[in-house]
Order: structure tokens, then sequence, then C-alpha cells
């Protein structure tokens, strides 16, 4: 932030007609057996029996798609026939299993005929399953029986390549045992407060934490403080680093703080550019002088909450601050902006706002400004095209929920105030909660039994990667839980399925270069996820500050409709283990599907591209950006003939874009002669279209000649001066 602030992959080409109704409606039966699943029976649970077992195959296409790709529990890999009829693959359990389902996860080549067989010997076989009008995508398939080996036989393909699948997968239970069972629910852990209004003590304790997080910027503390319903008198939370603070009610207004929830920037001489990872939810604030301070930065987000006064986004002093979140949220007073450069509001309610300095965008806001970009700075949609709520756990009496909101098409507004809340309530139980020394196989084997995950303030090391899939599963962490990925895995990936939600979690890259960090959806998605998509809300990812970290490619979205709503993916400008290679990340974000949509996306400082985007129908609403500071030269940084690599880059593939209020920094402290051409690369098409742009360079520390293409003025002419370059709309 400002103090004053492996070579690409190739896209796999999108599928036309992914939205047929054939595809509708595989989606659907395979949400539909799914949800059949029992989900908590923990005596009888089905497991995943498959992965990482013996496999073969009747033949492979090449070397990169044997028969064990098919059941390492890795979606992005995948086992492919020769291009001939029949083609088998088989999976050997190692001993008898009482089979309860297959899932096949197949790649655009599938089989349009083909059985599921069992055998006890892998000579003599039996059918337990077949079709004729296989449709592809995911299958997921009822069967019943003992067995020790089971196979996919295709007889008849739908195309004219072989038959190609992810994930082979068999699940059921082994002999009289079904193994260990693990439960659901349970305690939150030592590093969640929970507080009534009747709890002795709570402002000694708020402050303790306060004093530990107020500085540790790069430190292992997690901390969530959790407020009952009801009235609490006479306090002032303020919030440091890695702390969270939010009401158990189902909405806001049944939790009430006369007091304040203050962040301020006294730890860093009244700077609060870097304010980051905190946040607070779920709660009505009273203020004490009739304005809450929340002066934040980046990964700081303000969640459903009711400001009974105004809310000053600055820190004491009207020092710098950098940008921040709002959503789902009343302020019945004015919001004092001040010195903040960026900012998004989105779905809520304000009593107005003041000033504009760089970049401020709002999205079905009661009260916004109006669009007056460039000057005031502001960009003001009616509506949020679509959103869905950040899930959150609440009390229903004394028995812990979590609430996952319902989706809403052209939002403006709040979810709560003046009705019921809409979505849906899912107990306690039935989440895995996650603490600290929590093993990755434990993780899965907790998906695999049908449980959700609720992630305890901690830090977790992850020796293999956490695989979410089945449709309709919350992945939610408390205090800003953090998963640091060893030996270069992907932290976590998301299969092609319906309605995952992500939530509320950091993950920092470790010291061994991972490709990725966190994919959404495996290369080459192609279902449909429309009427339910895979939410992404308050995950953070870092490479490098708190160690040496490295990743290739950090965020990567390849399912179709995913929502990304606040993410701050970060290559580290300071802290430990930063340095041009040290801690090398060339790209920050790539979506690959179609009809994604980005509500406050915030990435910075990659060695190459920030942002880059292949899938059509994407839309992105409010983006912040800085280059890398540590460029050491302007040829580190060149990308062949252009000067320098775009903040955020439309591929010329794509037909159909669409993104409002944009910002890009420079800041090349190292050398600031560094030129950029531009901050936004872009197809010159009709159907390709941005509003509200702005470059700017700070402290004339590098300079960009345009703002879009080779569109907008050049920044040198400001000389040291942090005047933005502006334009209004492209083309």
């Amino acid at each position: 932030m400002p103090t004053v602030g492996i070579p690409p992959a190739v896209p796999v080409p999108r599928r036309p007609g992914r939205r047929g109704l054939v595809g509708v409606l595989v989606t659907a039966l395979a949400a539909a057996l799914l949800a059949v699943v029992p989900a908590t029976q923990a005596q009888a649970a089905p497991v995943l029996l498959s992965q990482g077992k013996p496999v073969t195959a009747s033949s492979q296409e090449h070397h990169g798609t044997p028969a064990t790709a098919a059941v390492d529990g890795d979606n992005g890999t995948r086992w492919s026939s020769a291009a001939s009829d029949p083609q088998w693959i088989r999976v050997d359990l190692g001993a008898p299993a009482s089979l309860s389902r297959v899932e096949l996860r197949w790649e655009a080549a599938y089989a349009k005929s083909y059985r599921i067989e069992t055998s006890q010997n892998g000579t003599d076989w039996s059918t337990a399953y077949s079709t004729t009008t296989g449709a592809g995508g995911t299958e997921t398939l009822d069967v019943s029986g003992t067995a020790r080996y089971v196979r996919m036989l295709g007889t008849v393909r739908a195309t004219g390549y072989g038959y190609s699948l992810w994930e082979f997968k068999v699940y059921g239970t082994t002999g009289d045992d079904p193994g260990p069972v693990i439960p659901g629910g349970g305690d939150l852990g030592p590093n969640v407060h929970v507080f009534d209004p009747s709890t002795p003590g709570i402002q000694a304790k708020l402050d303790q934490v306060f004093k530990e997080q107020e500085s540790a910027q790069f430190g292992s503390g997690r901390h969530a403080f959790l407020f009952k319903p009801g009235t609490y008198d006479n306090l002032n939370a303020q919030i440091g680093f890695y702390t969270q603070i939010a009401g158990l009610g189902l909405r806001p207004d049944d939790t009430t703080i006369n007091g304040d929830i203050t962040v301020d920037a006294g730890w860093f001489n009244g700077n609060a550019t870097q304010n980051f990872w905190r946040g607070a939810e779920n709660l009505a604030v009273k203020p004490v002088n009739g304005t809450n301070r929340w002066a934040v930065s980046q990964a700081a987000s303000f969640r459903r909450m009711h400001v009974k006064g105004g809310l000053n986004l600055a820190p004491n002093g009207y020092g710098w601050a950098s940008g921040g979140y709002i959503a789902d949220s009343v302020i019945d007073g004015q919001v004092g902006n001040y010195s903040q450069q960026q900012w998004y509001t989105r779905d809520s309610s304000i009593g107005g706002w003041s000033n504009s300095v760089w970049n401020q965008v709002y999205s079905g806001v009661e009260g916004a400004p109006a669009t007056s970009f460039p000057e005031p700075r502001y960009t003001t949609l009616d509506t949020t095209p679509i959103s869905r709520e950040k899930p959150f756990l609440y009390l229903d009496g004394n028995e812990y929920k979590v609430f996952a909101p319902a989706k809403r098409t052209n939002a403006r507004g709040t979810t709560w105030a003046g009705g019921t809340p809409q979505g849906e309530s899912i107990p306690l139980s039935r989440f895995y909660v996650v603490k600290p020394g929590a093993t990755a196989a434990t993780i899965n084997a907790a998906v695999a039994q049908g449980l959700h995950l609720l992630f305890t303030p901690g830090v977790y090391h992850v020796d293999r990667t956490i695989n979410i899939d089945r449709a309709g599963t919350v992945v939610l962490g408390l205090g800003l839980a953090t998963i640091i990925p060893d030996n270069g895995v992907t932290a976590m990936k998301v299969a092609d399925v319906d309605g995952v939600r992500l939530a509320g979690f950091l993950i920092d890259a470790g010291p061994v270069n991972s490709p990725t960090l966190l994919e959404i959806g495996p290369q080459g998605a192609s279902t449909d996820h429309a009427a339910n998509p895979t939410t992404v809300q308050d995950v953070y990812i870092r490479i490098g500050g708190a160690g040496a970290g490295k990743a290739t490619t950090s965020m990567v979205v390849n399912s179709h409709d995913t929502i990304i709503d606040h993410t701050w993916v970060w290559r580290a400008d300071h802290g430990e283990g930063v340095g041009w290679e040290t801690n090398r990340a060339d790209y920050g974000v790539r979506v690959n599907g179609d009809d994604v949509l980005a509500t406050g996306l915030f990435v910075e400082h990659f060695n190459k591209y920030d942002v880059e985007w292949y899938g059509e129908r994407g839309r992105t609403i409010f983006y912040q950006n800085e280059k890398a500071y540590d460029a050491p030269n302007q040829a580190a940084i060149q990308n062949g003939s252009t000067k320098g690599y775009a903040a955020y880059r439309v591929d010329d593939s794509v037909d159909t874009h669409e993104a409002w209020g944009l910002g890009s920094y420079c800041n090349y402290n190292v050398d600031p002669g560094i030129r950029q051409d531009h901050g936004f690369k872009t197809p010159v098409k009709p159907g390709v279209r941005f509003h509200s742009l702005l470059v700017v360079s700070l402290g004339g520390m590098g300079h960009y000649e345009h703002v879009i293409n080779d569109t907008g003025a050049s920044t040198v002419p400001a000389g040291t001066s942090t005047v933005p370059s502006t334009v209004v709309s492209y083309p």
C-alpha cells in the first residue's frame, strides 16, 4: 500500500451451448442426488473409498493422462483413453466394501453408453448401473452391493475422442465397521470469545487482545469476538489485526453496542494504509459521540452493520487511508470519506457521503451520490446485478447455526432491514469445526462424509490440497483463519459443482512455489451454475510478508457464474520475505469461466499481470490495483514490445465484458524511471465496455503513458503530484 498506499496456461476454449437443456437437467439431477446423501448420520455415513487406490485402464491417450489421475482427488488432472470402443477404467478398493454411490466427473469427451460394473475378484463382473443416454458433466449414480473392484466400462463414445474422466469416485463403507467418523459440531476453541450482556470483564478482554494485535501485522494471533443478542453499554471495541467482531443474532439490530467499534492508526503514526485483515459484522452500534471511526485499508470488511449515527473512514488527524468495503449495512448518518483514496459500497443504505479523493464506487446503495466521475469521482450503479451475502454464525435459542443468505438479482438495499432475512439455516452439527492441528486429510474426509467446514481462529498448515467437491458446501472462517500450503501444493480446489460458499479466511503462500493457491473449478469446467453460483467472500490471498512465499498464479476461476465478492490478492511489498524474486508471483487472478461477477476486487503488486480475464460476459464493479513497487528496472517488466504488464487485461478472444470504477497506481520506488504503456488492456469490440477508469503515479515514482490501451493522458505532466489521469468511458 502507498505509504504516502511459469508462463500463463493456455485457456481451454469455451464450449458453445453450455446452457442447453441437457446440461441444466444433468446439473439438477446431480444436485438432487447429492442432496439425499445423509450429512450427519454418523453411524452409516458413506466415505470416499477410491481416492489414491490402485487403478488400471484399458488404454491411455498419452503420458499426461494416466489412470491414476482419475483417483488422485485433483479436479485438474484426468484420465483419457484411446479413441475407440470399448474402453474401461478399474479401481481396486483393497477389500470388499458395501457400495453406495459412484460419481463420474467427465471432461468434454464423455460416454454416451456405459456400465458401472463390480467384482469380487477382478475377473467376474456384475452390472450395478447401465445407461445409453449419458449426458456428461458430473453424474452421481446410486449403486448397491458388495465388491472389491469397481469399473466404468464405456461402450459408445459421445465424441470422436476417447473417454476422459477428471475423477472416478466410489463411495461406501468397508466391512462391518464403517471406520472412524468425524463428528460435527463441538466447541469453538479458545480464540473465539463469546459474550452475553452479563459477562464480566468484556472491556478488559477487548483491550487485552487489542494490545496483542494492534501492530501484529504478520503475527500468528487470531481472534473472534462474538456477542450474543442483547444490549451492551459503554464499550469501545478497538479492532486490531486478524480480529473479527460479530453479533450472534439473525439481524444486526438483535445485538446493540452502545459505544464504538474502532479502527485507528496510532500504531503507525496516523497512517492507516496498512490497517489490513480485520472485520465487523452483524451488529448495531450507537457511537458515543455520534460518529464511529473505521479507518481501514484492504482486507477489512464491514458487513451487515447498522451504525446509528455517522461513520468516519479516516484515521485521527486525517492521515492516509487506502480503501475498504461495506455491504448489506445501514449507516443512519453521513459517511465521512475524508482521506480514503478509494472505497466500494454494495447493497446498503446511507445517510450521505462526503469527499471522493480518487475512486468511490456504489452499487445497490440507497442514498449514494449520483455518478459524477471524473469530478467528484463517484461511480454509482442503481442495483447490483447478482449478489448473495456472506454466511454467518448465529444463535437460534441456545443452538449455533450458520445462516446462508439467498441469492438476489438486481439487488438494492439490505437483506435484513424491514423484513426477515431469506436463506437457509444450517445447524453447527452439520459442520466439522476445524481447530489448529487438523490435517488436510481429516478436513477432506469431513467433506467426503458430508460435513461443511467452520475454521476456528488459527493458522493451518496443509500438506495436500483441501478439496471441496460436494455441491452446496459452506467453508467459513472465523477470526481470519489462515491456511498455508506446504511443499508447493494448491491450498484449496473447488469442483465444478453448484453453490459452494467460501468465506472469511486467508490463504498465505508457503516458501515452496505453488502453481496456484485457490482454484474455483477444474480447467475446462463447463457446468451452468447460474441458478446457484459459487461465492468467494472475504477470502484473501497473500504471498510474502509473514515470510518468504511463492505462487505462480494466486487465484484461478474456471467455474461459470462464480461471484467474487470482496477479495484482496496481495504480493507483499513489505514485511519479511519480500523481494522481486524472493516472493515471486507472476499472476494474481485469472478468470476462465463465463458470466463471472467480481464486486470489490483488490489485486496488487504481481510481477506480471495482476488480473487476466478470458471468460465471456465477465463483469467487475470496483477494482483497485497497485503495480509491483520493487521492479528493479524497465527490462524486468518489459512485455515484448509493450512497456509493463497491464493491471487488468481482457483477452483478445473475449467479445463481451464490462467493468465500472477501476484504478491502478504505480510506485516504482526502486527505479522511478520505469514507464507503463497503460494500466488497462482490452480488445476494441462493441461488447467490451469500461466506465470510470483512472491511473495515478504516486509521487512521480514511475509513470503511465496512457490509461487504457492508447487512450487517456500520460501521468508524466503531473510530475510528483498524485493527480489521476482519468477516462470516463471506453471505447
